[in-house]
């Protein structure tokens, strides 16, 4: 099971590619599951002063990871730079691997992007939440 645990995070603006409205689960206007966690525990990189959005596989500048779910443009995201975070893999990931950044803010191995963590709690496939420790900074 997934966990975080010591995180260390600063609070920064989120952009459109961060802001998804989510709403409440089951009334008008919500998320059909399982969009319903938005962005939350995916990779981000700055994109403007003080603002973050979804970081990418080519991202050199990735910050951390969104612990939030950002429902508007300039919602304020709690981003984890340092510390064991959870986050979403985009495919099955083995503990002890390293973490790379997918094109859509996703944890993956042997991606073109820098390595921004070690798997630390892994998954059988994608769409699972794994426990990173983050070494994005």
């Amino acid at each position: 099971m997934a966990y975080d645990e010591t995180l260390r995070s600063v609070s920064l603006d989120g952009d459109a590619s961060l802001a998804v409205w989510t709403g409440v689960p089951g009334q008008p206007g919500s998320a059909a599951s399982p969009n319903h966690g938005g962005k939350q525990y995916h990779f981000v990189r700055v994109t403007g002063n003080g603002i973050v959005g979804v970081a990418n596989a080519t991202s050199d500048d990735v910050v951390g990871v969104v612990q939030n779910k950002v429902q508007m443009v300039g919602q304020a995201a709690t981003v984890a730079y340092l510390g064991i975070s959870r986050v979403i893999a985009a495919k099955a990931l083995a503990a002890g691997t390293k973490v790379t950044v997918a094109s859509d803010g996703k944890a993956t191995s042997g991606g073109a992007g820098p390595v921004v963590g070690i798997v630390i709690t892994g998954t059988a496939a994608g769409g699972e939440v794994a426990s990173v420790l983050l070494k994005t900074v």
